[in-house]
């Protein structure tokens, strides 16, 4: 990298002036990028007020909820308002038959009833630093791309290992930005004691289910509540019956003031991915081959699951976080590919690509960036056909069939006898983790069922000289190409089926037993070609990485009147907007709120796994008793504004232009499902469960307002 380029990079990030709804800004550019901007479309708070180093400010209150989602603290005792869907998992693991919290809610009526949550995690962001002048000037244009990334690696162990020795108990991590132009840093604290405070019923927090899921108008009181715990002195712990609500320093006040058109809004999360600097030829493979795959494959598996868990509670219990999980970006994937097409985006990077090559060629001192999209359609080119095997392999089979992703554990096993001759220690602990890991949620005659479906459109999409060895045993040997007995037969004689042939094997250990098992025998045949392709598909990362940081570096340098923000990567970002309606199509308007009219005009008794309305919700309703969270006869359920967000902004606080929280973001709009590569300012909206229904269900419908009396309320 060259120094005048750094030079360059530091005056595109700190100049000029972006449209008020695109953009993932970073917390500490805000003063020197934009915060001008911020403040003249509506927000009232300083860059301090927003991200501080040295005092308490809003980013304190905002957090990592488990491992994909964004919550946001709401009193001094640590309470958290995330999304039903980011919480889905854990009001899971809650639930049984006899307690199904999924179906009838929960609702904590003292801290003494707040459910400790294994595995649920807060992390609060407490440093960002920019560390680029530590490592960009150790770079050189001579280096492979292999000795880049190692040199990178190096300096970032460097300085995390010195951070970590000055924020003695915090996590740091050192990320790169605009494809390895940028470099910041981030100090975390991690807390692992988190409860379940309370969630609404499915009715309420997942109302409308796929059908609805990322479509506008929708009436979906997508919320739920934790609480982090700390020790005494409100650092992070381990989970104690000694631990107290966390004292926070920071936490959001909430406002009833409602929403109205051409309101300021502003979100702060941890958008997870985007894409936006893609060219066209990985467009080309997402939309002809990558999405198409999933769509089929995940949509084949999908028809058994919902089946299953239609006919039983036990088996919706089990299978509700997994197919809540893979039918999400199943439906992505149909929208992305949809709006993609419908707003041409494949001729807008044509267009742009264009444009760079031409301003490459007008000057000779720009030749460096001649080799960016070469090297790109090159690497795409090569690696297209192994990571659509590695794509199968992965959505059809490991991941597809469970008993085969179960069968994992097998070397673990093994490994365990082989260091306490030929016994597996502590029985009972170990069948203990597997069963509560895996056996709680698991269902053999869905998998089995799944698994029948996915081994044939495997076969019938993959070539046989790319398939695993052990199909020509189903073709060519004794099942003679029944793909059905061949599954019966895998389910029936595997000892990772069941949790009682797994214990039996348990009393009589055996290494013969389990390597010829046949899920572990099924499992490393197809790890042998996934290994393969994964190597083939690799081959091409050092082109496609030094094409694509050579394209945004370009990029930057041919826009220079163009401010330009990084790709989502999960790091804490802000983005402000307004509360509007929008035209999604010719004569079709919508509106920038829904009510919960909406949500008894969509009850559908004929669908009671997405559109059923709790008897409660319908006696409030007909009563109109809201309390001080309807106005006029009115409750606002959700409403939408023009933020720039994706996956992980589930759970981010909206807030108005004094910070105060007016809404969780929970889904985008069909009409602009291109939005994580192309941003679309006439059509993108981010739609939000508004807070006073939120208050609603937790104060009306579950009579839980001492929460709400522990929040700071703004009337």
């Amino acid at each position: 990298m060259k120094k005048g380029f750094i030079l360059l990079l530091s005056l595109v990030l700190f100049c000029g002036r972006a449209a008020a709804d695109e953009g993932m800004w970073l917390l500490p550019l805000l003063q020197q990028l934009n915060i001008k901007d911020v403040q003249a479309k509506g927000l009232k708070l300083s860059a301090e007020d927003i991200y501080s180093i040295n005092n308490n400010s809003l980013k304190d209150a905002i957090i990592i909820f488990g491992n994909g989602c964004t919550g946001e603290i709401v009193s001094d005792q640590g309470l958290i308002l995330t999304n039903h869907h980011c919480g889905y998992g854990a009001i899971q693991q809650h639930s049984s038959v006899e307690n199904d919290y999924l179906k009838y809610g929960f609702w904590a009526m003292s801290k003494a009833e707040e459910i400790p949550t294994p595995g649920l995690r807060a992390t609060f962001i407490r440093k960002i630093a920019d560390v680029s002048d530590q490592i960009i000037p150790q770079l050189t244009d001579a280096m492979t791309e292999q000795e880049r990334q190692e040199k990178v690696t190096e300096l970032s162990k460097a300085i995390e290992a010195r951070l970590r020795e000055e924020n003695p108990g915090m996590t740091v991590m050192v990320k790169d930005f605009f494809g390895g132009n940028q470099y910041l840093s981030f100090v975390n604290e991690v807390y692992n004691d988190v409860r379940m405070v309370g969630a609404p019923p499915s009715s309420i927090g997942k109302y409308g289910g796929d059908t609805d899921n990322w479509m506008w108008p929708r009436q979906t009181g997508d919320f739920a509540v934790f609480r982090v715990y700390s020790d005494a002195d409100g650092r992070a712990a381990e989970y104690s019956p000694e631990n107290i609500p966390y004292p926070a320093p920071a936490h959001l006040k909430v406002s009833l003031k409602g929403v109205q058109p051409g309101d300021f809004t502003m979100i702060m999360g941890f958008p997870g991915s985007t894409e936006r600097y893609m060219t066209t030829y990985e467009l080309d493979q997402l939309t002809e081959q990558d999405n198409p795959n999933r769509i089929f494959i995940r949509g084949e598996r999908q028809k058994v699951l919902w089946e299953d868990m239609s006919n039983s509670d036990a088996v919706r219990i089990k299978y509700a976080s997994k197919y809540a999980s893979s039918s999400n970006y199943w439906k992505n994937s149909i929208g992305m590919n949809r709006g993609l097409a419908r707003l041409k985006v494949r001729d807008q990077k044509l267009a742009i690509e264009n444009q760079f090559r031409a301003w490459v060629a007008a000057d000779a001192s720009r030749a460096q960036y001649a080799q960016a999209l070469p090297l790109i359609e090159k690497a795409v080119a090569g690696r297209r056909v192994p990571y659509n095997q590695v794509q199968y392999m992965s959505e059809a089979l490991l991941r597809g069939i469970e008993l085969l992703s179960v069968s994992a554990s097998t070397q673990s096993v093994l490994d365990m006898m082989k260091d306490n001759d030929g016994k597996v220690p502590e029985i009972p602990t170990r069948m203990a983790n597997i069963t509560e890991s895996f056996y709680k949620d698991y269902s053999e005659p869905t998998d089995r069922r799944a698994a029948k479906v996915m081994f044939r459109i495997f076969a019938e999409n993959i070539d046989p000289e790319n398939q695993p060895s052990f199909y020509r045993e189903i073709v060519q040997g004794r099942f003679n190409g029944d793909y059905n007995a061949f599954t019966d037969w895998l389910f029936d004689n595997s000892v990772w089926s069941s949790t009682e042939k797994l214990e039996a094997f348990y009393n009589h250990p055996s290494e013969e037993v389990l390597t010829n098992d046949p899920a572990y025998v099924v499992r490393e045949s197809i790890m042998d070609i996934y290994r393969q392709r994964v190597s083939e598909y690799l081959a091409f990362s050092d082109d496609f990485a030094r094409g694509h940081r050579l394209w945004i570096a370009g990029l930057m340098e041919m826009q220079q009147d163009k401010v330009f923000y990084p790709d989502a990567n999960f790091t804490i970002r802000l983005t402000y907007g307004q509360v509007f309606p929008y035209k999604a199509a010719d004569a079709v308007q919508y509106d920038y709120y829904t009510t919960l009219t909406g949500v008894m005009e969509k009850e559908d008794p004929t669908n009671p796994m997405e559109f059923t309305v709790p008897e409660k919700l319908k006696e409030l309703y007909a009563a109109r008793d809201y309390g001080r969270y309807g106005k006029d006869g009115e409750l606002v359920v959700n409403f939408i504004s023009n933020n720039d967000i994706t996956g992980g902004n589930s759970g981010s606080p909206v807030m108005d232009g004094n910070g105060y929280l007016i809404g969780l973001a929970f889904d985008g709009n069909w009409e602009a499902m291109s939005g994580d590569i192309a941003f679309e300012t006439n059509l993108q909206r981010c739609i939000n469960v508004d807070i006073r229904y939120v208050l609603f269900i937790i104060d009306k419908f579950a009579g839980a307002k001492h929460l709400v009396d522990e929040m700071t309320i703004v009337e």
